[in-house]
């Protein structure tokens, strides 16, 4: 540590990216400017430092060495980052990258790509001068992150199976094989979109040239230009990148004394590496060296030298070298194993941590990064707009029963059920369907609860997203959309009656006139659960409150580590399982006689809270399902553009997934989501002890809810584009780097009872709450002593539990005036549906069936004074239409650019030409505007975008 280079001094206290490059076997730090910048001549350090939600501080180290570095130089930089690991308390994972070789996580911190110049310090190469633009050709590979290499600019350097950009002075090529994939293709138009804006300074051409195009396309023609002519491709010829991947089973060798000896061994288990010991283990592509945490740091130095000259001889490929310390071993390296504890003890490597940075400070090195901050844990936020409207249904068998508004946040354990939530999205109202399942629910009512929720949502044409949820894993959206949740023993289906009946299980479902016990839970009043467990002493935690009753005897029971808050919860869910009775309460340490004696007598019990388990960084994997086999692959540092409209890709939260299917995904594999999302807990690929009855999320593209978009930097407009995933991106890179649709506005909020409908804070969520009994009216949004007042005047049977008050709507459509009244009925029809415009409809009158609305019975008085204000409206709206009309008139008159509707239909005959085909309705005329969509131009573009589009349909302009 007292050879520590100053140039490490104060490195990875903070996230981010650093760098230095190795110059007279010294790292130097390079300028944050010049990141992404990699010359072929030299040797590179990079620090990548990433901060958990947990508060701690995770390294990862590459070396970077290009094709023309010296020797000495990539000892160098192999040398440092062992020094550099150590400085940092020994626990990064650290890469050896070789030119064209990279790593998929390497080339992540770089997006879209590197490209490396020719030059360097050491190797005495000239750093090339900004002069004439000199035509190059590029080779693009990858999926997820895209490898580039510049190839000889000659024909024979193309071929059908790979994407090649060629980078002219006036513009850039993309050329792509025939046998490429979309997914591909879209990553290098990335690759196209840095070469311009890094080259070009963002002002040249792009085109894409599709192999095996006719030449009668002139951009087809201009590339061949380029290489002297059209003549057909050679056959690719096999390169060393091309040649297959070494399978080889793992070797294990151990390194002492610079010198690797083989570990004879029947199968490879976590018991073979000694903590005093480096060892190698040599898989092929990829070799491991795993250091013990009482190795020296010239131990480790050895051991990396070992393993760089034992792949230098190796022609055929360029493996990479990962170096792991013991205790913080990769999943990758883990995985090789046989056989690998769940956990392992590392606190010796947590002292070891705070003894070297209590050394470095010793030497006047800051060391705030190099100690673990204390976890801060926060309430999780349920990050979804809770003012909707719920629906519940209990499956018995293979159906499924609507369950009244008292009963639909009251679920038994030997039951399943489906609810379906909707609620205020951007641009239209969002839908979520689920499935709860009971811990002692049968199997085959499992199966069809499943089945049932599928089919409403293929039913919904896939717009709505679906969740798969177990009993004790719920997740917070499903506590905030039910708010008071209450959990009874036993179950009223058919299937669990008959399940206890044959296998003689002793009835134990909920008897209010019995004993029963319930633990209180939950963080506010917008998030209560009443669980009931067994009425014993044991039962109880002094973490907790409780509620018991044996009949008509109700007591409350308040642990010493309970807050005033959780006892408020208890007040409210009294109204939920013993409304209108008065209970004893019992604070811990002074319970009555009674009260032990409804419990069998006193006990031992815990007094630790039950902590639901803090979030994870979540990681994003691409998916591939076939025949019952799931394959998956990380894509690392990930963003909203790797998502691709034609896979499927799964985001591990650890106490969630998600799993997201792209608008092109065929209807098999559609079908099949939630199958992949338990396959996927189900293999644990991360090796994180993932928990089969994590909740699942089912998300489709264009439909994300807000609790998934919140771990990306979301932009709905790309969800919206049309085309694959390679036409989009054309699209954007075309259009100078942005979506070409405009990104959808919020809309304007709905007000239910009075309140916003955006998604809630802690203080608005905490002011919708209120006490709720069977016998009273619950209204989301209204106030208990509200509730109180609107009991009296509101029938508890005509609006269901989550359904917000009724939007006051006029009973008549708009007024139209003489001149309008002959307008064609297919025009008359178009002006009503603008009309029904004007408010956003309700979930309930857009998803619900016909069947189950309630429609409240309307006091004659009230339709009467309606009509009175109507025959007012009238008069006014008609006297608005005509000034309108006589604006619009106006603003023609001002010479803008009108046609007439005929030649800017879709089906004209003679369309107009030169104008932009996505704005059609701009040139027609005022008044024309106003006799097709039935509202002026102003109304019209005050709308969404995709109440824009529905009546642009309508009228053929689409």
């Amino acid at each position: 540590m007292r050879d520590l280079d100053p140039a490490f001094q104060g490195a990875g206290q903070k996230a981010g990216l650093e760098i230095w490059r190795i110059e007279n076997f010294n790292p130097v730090p390079v300028s944050k400017s010049s990141y992404g910048k990699f010359f072929t001549g030299d040797s590179y350090v990079i620090l990548k430092t990433t901060a958990s939600k947990s508060g701690a501080l995770r390294h990862d180290i590459h070396y970077w060495l290009g094709k023309d570095t010296s020797q000495d130089e990539a000892g160098a930089a192999a040398i440092k980052t062992v020094e550099l690991d150590a400085a940092l308390g020994g626990r990064a994972v650290q890469y050896r990258e070789v030119q064209g070789h990279e790593t998929e996580k390497f080339l992540s911190y770089f997006k879209p790509c590197i490209i490396p110049q020719e030059g360097g310090v050491a190797s005495g190469f000239k750093h090339p001068e900004a002069e004439k633009h000199k035509t190059r050709l590029f080779v693009c590979r990858g999926k997820h992150v895209v490898h580039v290499k510049e190839v000889p600019f000659a024909r024979a350097s193309l071929n059908h199976d790979d994407i090649f950009v060629l980078d002219t002075e006036s513009k850039i090529f993309q050329f792509n094989g025939s046998n490429s994939s979309i997914q591909e293709r879209a990553k290098a138009l990335e690759v196209v979109q840095y070469i311009k804006d890094t080259y070009h300074e963002g002002k040249c051409e792009v085109a894409a040239v599709e192999d095996g195009k006719l030449m009668a396309d002139p951009e087809t023609g201009e590339f061949w230009g380029f290489f002297g002519g059209f003549a057909p491709l050679p056959r690719k010829t096999a390169s060393d990148d091309d040649k297959p991947i070494d399978s080889r089973s793992p070797k294990l060798l151990c390194v002492e004394k610079g010198q690797a000896e083989p570990v004879e061994a029947d199968s490879l288990k976590r018991e073979l590496l000694d903590t005093n010991k480096c060892y190698i283990l040599d898989c092929g592509f990829e070799v491991f060296v795993w250091m013990g945490r009482n190795t020296s740091l010239d131990e480790r130095k050895s051991a990396s030298g070992v393993a760089d000259e034992l792949v230098s001889g190796t022609e055929q490929l360029k493996p990479q070298i990962i170096r792991v310390i013991e205790g913080f071993e990769t999943v990758m390296f883990r995985s090789k194993f046989d056989s690998w504890p769940q956990t392992t003890d590392v606190t010796v490597s947590e002292d070891g941590r705070g003894k070297v940075a209590a050394l470095l400070k010793r030497q006047g090195v800051n060391v705030k990064g190099l100690l673990k901050a204390d976890p801060v844990r926060e309430e999780p936020q349920p990050h979804i707009d809770c003012t909707g409207h719920l629906q519940v249904w209990r499956v018995s068998g293979q159906e499924k029963i609507l369950l009244q508004a008292s009963d639909q946040s009251k679920f038994y354990s030997g039951d399943c059920y489906i609810f379906q939530y909707t609620y205020p999205g951007e641009d239209k109202e969002d839908c979520l369907i689920g499935t709860w399942i009971g811990k002692n629910s049968v199997e085959g009512e499992q199966a069809s609860a499943n089945s049932l929720a599928s089919k409403m949502v293929e039913a919904m044409k896939f717009l709505a997203s679906q969740a798969r949820i177990y009993e004790g894993n719920e997740p917070i959206q499903f506590h905030s959309i039910l708010q008071s949740f209450v959990v009874f023993k036993g179950g009223l289906s058919e299937g669990y009656k008959t399940y206890i009946a044959e296998k003689e299980i002793p009835e134990e479902t909920y008897n209010e006139n019995g004993v029963a016990l319930f633990r209180i839970q939950g963080s506010g009043p917008d998030n209560m659960q009443a669980i009931q467990v067994e009425p014993v002493a044991s039962s109880l935690n002094s973490s907790y409150c409780y509620i018991l009753h044996n009949g008509p005897a109700v007591f409350t029971w308040s642990g010493n580590s309970t807050s005033a808050e959780n006892q408020e919860i208890v007040e409210r869910m009294l109204d939920l399982i013993k409304p209108n009775l008065q209970s004893k309460p019992q604070r811990e340490g002074s319970e009555s006689e009674q009260f032990w004696e409804l419990l069998g007598g006193k006990s031992e019990y815990p007094s630790q809270k039950i902590l639901r388990e803090a979030e994870s960084d979540p990681h994003l994997f691409s998916c591939h399902f076939s025949k019952g086999n799931l394959k998956v692959t990380e894509v690392y540092n990930f963003s909203q553009d790797d998502l691709m409209t034609e896979d499927i890709f799964i985001l591990d939260c650890h106490s969630e997934i998600f799993v997201w299917v792209g608008q092109q995904v065929d209807s098999k594999s559609r079908m099949q989501a939630l199958t992949i999302g338990e396959k996927f807990l189900e293999h644990d690929f991360l090796l994180e002890n993932l928990t089969r009855v994590a909740p699942i999320y089912v998300v489709m593209e264009g439909s994300e809810p807000p609790f998934f978009t919140r771990f990306f930097k979301w932009d709905s407009a790309k969800s919206a584009m049309l085309g694959n995933s390679f036409q989009r991106k054309l699209t954007i890179v075309k259009s100078g780097g942005a979506p070409v649709l405009d990104k959808p506005k919020r809309r304007t909020p709905v007000s239910y009872g009075g309140r916003s409908s955006s998604v809630p804070d802690k203080s608005q969520r905490s002011s919708r709450s209120m006490s709720v009994s069977p016998d009273r009216v619950r209204v989301r949004g209204r106030s208990p002593a509200f509730n109180a007042l609107a009991a009296n005047f509101e029938n508890p049977n005509a609006r269901n539990l989550s359904t917000p008050p009724p939007v006051i709507r006029k009973l008549y459509p708009k007024s139209v005036t003489p001149d309008s009244a002959i307008l064609a009925p297919k025009s008359a029809a178009i002006a009503a549906l603008s009309s029904s415009f004007e408010q956003p409809p309700s979930a309930r009158e857009s998803l619900i069936p016909r069947s189950l609305k309630v429609s409240p019975v309307m006091p004659k008085s009230t339709v009467e004074k309606n009509e009175k204000e109507n025959s007012v409206g009238t008069r006014v709206e008609s006297l608005t239409i005509q000034e309108d009309m006589k604006e619009d008139e106006a603003e023609d008159e001002e010479g803008l650019v009108i046609y007439p509707y005929e030649c800017l239909k879709i089906t004209s005959t003679d369309p107009v030409t030169n104008i932009d085909v996505t704005k059609r309705e701009t040139y027609l005329s005022s008044a024309e505007f106003k006799e097709k969509f039935g509202m002026s131009k102003d109304s019209f573009y005050k709308l969404p975008k995709w109440k824009q589009n529905k009546l642009k349909m309508a009228v053929q302009l689409f």
